[in-house]
Order: C-alpha cells, then sequence, then structure tokens
C-alpha cells in the first residue's frame, strides 16, 4: 500500500497558509446536503462536532457517555500549549514546533506539527472568548507556567482543571448548534463498526447501550475522536471505558493503524496500592514546576519517614542528569529515571514503587498559601486517595500508562487511508511522534477539531456528490449482521471467568512485558502470551445477563475482545522497531548512559499496519519521514 501524506508543497511555514487559500470550497446553500457523523465528544470530538454544523453540516454526534461532559478530556489538568510569548521569554511558533519535533524524538511529521504551532495562538483567543476561566496574573494578562521539555512558560491553565474547563467551552458551543437544530447528539449510544461501501466510509453501526437496540446511521464521512488505547495496560490514568473499539474496528475494516507502540508513561501518578485498583490517578505535570524529585540515595533509608532523610541523603535524580531541564525533563526521560531508582532498590512505599514530590522548599520560599492558590485542588485529591498531606511530607509517585501517540493513520488533511474516514485528536497518530510533551494533548484536540477538520473536510468534500447510502444497503444489513453475531456469541459461551479477569490478566501481561522497558524475549513473550489469552477469552468468558437491556458487562466484554487483538499488534510493532525512541524503549537499544538510541538509518518513518484478516500476520507499510527544517539529532536535555 502506497501511504499518501497529502503534504503541500513550499516552505514549511506557508504550507498550511497556502492550503487554506487554495482549498475547494462548498457554498453555503449546499453544506445542509452533506451528513457528519463525528463520534466522541472531548475536545477534539466536540470542538470539530460544534464547527461543522456552525458551518452548515447536518452532524450526528456520538457517545457512550450519558453526557458530552463525561468525555475523558475533563481529567486533564495542568494545561494547554500556544505559542503566544505572553512571557516575552523568546518563545515562538518556531521553537514550540522545534520542542514537539524534539520531544517526539524526531518521529512525527514535519508538516502537521509545525501546523498545529502555527493555530495553537489562535486556540486560546478561541477559548477565553467561550469564557474559559484560564489563569491570569495581578495585571489580568493570561497567566502561563512552565511544562515538562520547553525551557519557555508556554502553558496556559485554569488551575488544576484545564480539561474540564476546556470542555465546558467546547460542550457549550455544542450545546448551541443542538439548540439551533443543526446538530443531533446521542448519548448513550457505543459504535460498534465502521461501515464501508465500495472502499469508502459511509457510516456506522452503533448499540444504544440502554435498550440494547442496534442501530444504523449513514453518513458522507466520518470523524472519530475516540482517544487512545491506554486500557490496554488495564490499569492507566484513563477512565475505565476508554477503549481502542471504534478505531480498531475501524482498522478492521481498512484502516491502517500506525505507531501502535508508541505509548506514553507519565512520571507523575499515584502508585499502584493493590489488586483492588481499576485505574489509576494522574497528579499533574505543572507539579514539577515547584516540586523536587527525589530518592533516598541508600536502600537503607527507603523506610524512613521523607523528613528523616538530611539533604545529603536525597537523590535528586533529574536534578542531577538533566541540569539543563531538571524536574521538568520530559515524560518519557522522567519516568526512565524514576523506574531505574526504584529498580536500584531506593523506591519508597508499598512495593519499593515509588519516589517523592517535594514542595518544602516551594513552600518555604513562596509560602503555603501560594502553593494552595496554584495547585490545591491536585493536593485535596491526592489527600483524598493516600490519606496523607501534600504540603506536611513529600507526594509519592510513580510513572504510570497516560497517553497513546499511535492512532490511526491520517494525511495531511487528517484523513485515513479509507476515504471518507477522518481521525482527529488522540485517535490519530500525527502529531507527537514517540512521546508528547506536556500539555499538548488539549492543544490538539482543539487544534484538530476548531481550525484544522473544518478546512480539509470541506475540501473532501467538495469533490463528493452529497447524498448518503440507504440503510437497506446490502453493506450496511452485513455489517450490521456481523456486530450483532460477535454480541450473540459473547453471550452464547457462559465460560467461568469474567472480561474483566481477562482484561486484568491481559494488562499484566503488557505492563510487564511491553511497558516502561522492552526487550526482543520480552516481547515475544507477550505475543505468544495474549494469543493464549484471546484463545481462551473467546471459549471461557462468562457474559451475564442479556443484549435487551443495559448490561455493563457486555459492554466490557465487547471492548476487551478489541484488546485482546490490539494487545498482540502494539508487541508486534515494538518487536519489529529495532530500536529506542521515546517512549519505546528497547533494552537492547541504549546509549552507555542508558538513553535511547535511534536508529534513522532503518526506522526514520512510521509504520502503518494493515489488517491481512482473522488469524493473518498484518501487513507493515511505511512512511518515511524527511525533514526539511530541522536537522535530526541526539535527543538531549543534560
Amino acid at each position: 500500500m502506497k501511504l499518501d501524506s497529502k503534504v503541500p508543497s513550499g516552505p514549511l511555514a506557508e504550507k498550511w497558509t497556502d492550503y487554506k487559500q487554495h482549498q475547494k470550497l462548498i457554498n453555503p446553500a449546499n453544506k445542509s446536503k452533506y451528513t457528519v457523523v463525528v463520534v466522541g465528544t472531548g475536545l477534539a470530538g466536540a470542538s470539530a462536532a460544534a464547527s461543522l454544523a456552525e458551518l452548515g453540516y447536518k452532524v450526528l454526534s456520538f457517545c457512550f457517555q450519558d453526557s458530552p461532559r463525561r468525555a475523558h478530556s475533563i481529567a486533564a489538568q495542568g494545561g494547554i500549549n500556544a505559542a503566544k510569548n505572553y512571557r516575552n521569554d523568546g518563545d515562538s511558533v518556531f521553537r514550540l514546533f522545534y520542542d514537539t519535533i524534539k520531544g517526539g524524538d524526531f518521529r512525527s511529521r514535519e508538516a502537521n506539527v509545525h501546523r498545529l504551532a502555527e493555530v495553537s495562538v489562535n486556540i486560546i483567543d478561541q477559548c477565553v472568548a467561550q469564557g474559559v476561566p484560564f489563569a491570569r496574573e495581578y495585571g489580568g494578562l493570561l497567566d502561563t507556567r512552565s511544562f515538562g521539555g520547553a525551557q519557555l512558560q508556554r502553558t496556559f491553565y485554569c488551575r488544576g482543571q484545564t480539561g474540564q474547563q476546556l470542555l465546558l467551552g467546547a460542550y457549550q458551543a455544542l450545546s448551541r448548534q443542538i439548540g439551533l437544530g443543526n446538530l443531533k447528539m446521542f448519548p448513550r449510544c457505543e459504535m460498534l463498526d465502521l461501515v464501508t461501501v465500495d472502499g469508502r466510509a459511509r457510516g456506522i453501526v452503533t448499540r444504544h447501550l440502554e435498550t440494547g437496540k442496534i442501530e444504523s446511521f449513514t453518513a458522507d464521512a466520518v470523524v472519530l475522536a475516540t482517544g487512545g488505547y491506554g486500557n490496554v495496560f488495564f490499569l492507566s490514568t484513563n477512565a475505565i471505558g476508554c477503549n481502542v473499539s471504534a478505531t480498531y474496528r475501524a482498522h478492521k475494516r481498512g484502516a491502517c493503524f500506525a505507531n501502535p507502540c508508541y505509548t506514553q508513561i507519565h512520571p507523575t501518578c499515584i502508585p499502584v496500592t493493590g489488586d483492588h485498583q481499576s485505574k489509576l490517578t494522574l497528579m499533574s505535570e505543572s507539579l514539577r514546576n515547584d516540586g523536587r524529585v527525589w530518592a533516598p540515595k541508600n536502600k537503607a533509608d527507603r523506610d524512613k519517614h521523607p523528613r528523616d532523610i538530611p539533604e545529603a541523603d536525597r537523590d535528586y535524580y533529574l536534578e542531577r542528569k538533566y541540569p539543563s531541564y531538571g524536574n521538568l525533563a520530559p515524560r518519557d526521560i522522567a519516568s526512565r529515571a524514576s523506574k531505574e531508582a526504584c529498580d536500584d532498590g531506593r523506591g519508597v512505599g508499598p512495593g519499593g514503587r515509588g519516589v517523592y514530590l517535594d514542595f518544602a522548599a516551594a513552600i518555604g520560599k513562596q509560602g503555603e498559601a501560594r502553593i494552595r492558590e496554584k495547585y490545591g485542588n491536585l493536593f485535596e485529591m491526592y489527600e483524598r486517595i493516600t490519606a496523607e498531606s501534600g504540603y506536611e511530607r513529600p507526594m509519592r509517585i510513580y510513572p504510570a500508562v497516560h497517553y497513546t501517540m499511535g492512532g490511526l493513520w491520517v494525511d495531511y488533511e487528517l484523513m485515513s487511508n479509507v476515504p471518507g474516514l477522518f481521525v482527529v485528536g488522540e485517535a490519530n497518530f500525527s502529531d507527537h511522534g514517540a512521546n508528547r510533551l506536556g500539555a499538548s494533548a488539549l492543544m490538539q484536540g482543539l487544534a484538530d477539531g476548531y481550525f484544522v477538520l473544518p478546512y480539509t473536510i470541506t475540501n473532501w468534500l467538495a469533490g463528493q456528490k452529497p447524498g448518503v447510502t440507504p440503510l437497506d444497503h446490502a453493506d450496511f444489513k452485513r455489517t450490521e449482521t456481523e456486530a450483532t453475531n460477535q454480541i450473540k456469541k459473547l453471550l452464547s459461551i457462559k465460560g467461568k471467568k469474567t472480561a474483566s479477569e481477562y482484561h486484568r490478566e491481559l494488562g499484566l501481561t503488557m505492563w510487564e512485558q511491553v511497558g516502561m522497558a522492552r526487550s526482543k524475549q520480552s516481547l515475544e513473550k507477550a505475543v505468544a502470551k495474549v494469543r493464549e489469552l484471546r484463545a481462551e477469552f473467546w471459549t471461557n468468558v462468562n457474559v451475564t445477563g442479556t443484549d435487551a437491556d443495559l448490561n455493563v458487562a457486555l459492554e466490557r466484554a465487547n471492548r476487551v475482545a478489541d484488546y485482546l487483538e490490539f494487545g498482540e499488534l502494539l508487541a508486534l510493532d515494538a518487536l519489529t522497531r529495532e530500536e529506542s525512541c521515546g517512549g519505546h524503549f528497547r533494552t537492547e537499544y541504549q546509549t552507555p548512559d542508558g538513553e535511547a538510541k535511534r536508529n534513522d538509518a532503518d526506522f526514520c518513518h512510521v509504520a502503518a499496519w494493515e489488517y491481512a484478516g482473522p488469524d493473518k500476520p498484518p501487513v507493515r507499510n511505511v512512511e518515511p519521514l524527511a525533514y526539511e527544517s530541522v536537522q535530526l539529532a541526539e535527543r538531549s536535555y543534560k
């Protein structure tokens, strides 16, 4: 398969402007003749649906939650990047572009990243106009703070609730279009499959979760904004409902899945406390502005109260190893450094899986009131979960799965290789390479939805004759029947283990063998184990209840079935990529001082996997990555 990125010609800084000036247009009176399905109502999905409805398209919006406001974007805490240079500290579109390329370890598409940096400045203005309550300085200007991987203060924030406030802004725009009759919302309605007709995306099959009714919806174009696949590891910072099903089932209908091995491990999460947990809690990266990360120098001190360990016996390892960035080293690097300290026997807390995030120095310098003002809700959340006060003793943190940089392959227009199927936000692969910098997820989601997709989908639809495929078309009926049969099969097995048990087993295998560090041996072991689990699942899973009403067990089993296939693809991608880059760390490929060692000669490309059929090995396609404005360089934060 040939992957055409459709990157416009010309100088990098002029590509997006030139694209917009030459895109095809649709007469406003004709836009209502086109129907667009948008799946997902997080920042990318809500902003896309609202923007497309505002333009005049007929939009159908779907989410499996009871309200669009329940989308997982609401959980984002720390901030959103933008190259505004309000601090007058030297920021620019190019610096944000370069930091993002470097942060992704030179494994992202140059043109897409530059466009992201360009439109970042518009996002803040858009959100302020919506009433998003960004933090402000004494004089009234919007405040900013630092995040990992940057030596600038370009991150705008709403205390520790940035995702929630941005989502409320997008939700208001969504609600306005619902009220105007331009957009129809389908809550508690989950996408089961993508319908393709003659190789083109023409609609989706859904299940109404409260009634069990399976229904198809037809459209001129389909937009997936369904987030990432982090829950393949079972324990992650994602909501329990987050899943890979929409994108993976689109993959099985022909869409290439790009770079599935790129998963981000966040360094500042509350450590695991036992088998009772079904998810983990993130402590915002913004805390690393004032908190200092350390572990005891001596193994004998790991069980002591942290205040009983003198300064001389503390290892502020991020400050020691990466003096230029210190505690704000990028997430992948900070996570591996924490794992290294714990593997050395110097970890703190239950099981020795934790390091300290200490605010004593910041409180001493700024006062507790100022720290409360900046991070109060985060400290409150930490105390509720751990019964410890972060003001009185250092927080305990440990890395956990957080974000996924891989996703469905898309071209410059955010369209997959399946015509008519567009993918936005975390569901696509395009912007973050092998590691996402902090505060860039919200930026990408809103950039895609508000400022990119409205142009690119219009350009594509302008070349298509409006008119949806009838729901009685053979391909709709076939796809609907296949989705129904899978549900019937899950209910008929009547085995001895729940889907949650299989999910936990899968997650443990993925974390141990395909987690922060990977090797040829561990990856081969993971592939074999996932295949074994999948075979057992389809003969021994027990799904109680029926398909005629609300059935959470059935929802979960349907999603776990996809994870049991996708987990193998993730491990296979990691096995094939014989290098270390960003969040993909192969132990065989590292520098003498333990940093990731890339192989630009053989792997400076996107790996886009093509589904070949049940029990057949997927086909690995390649999109070479060419850099015109930056030079490939060793990624160093020292």
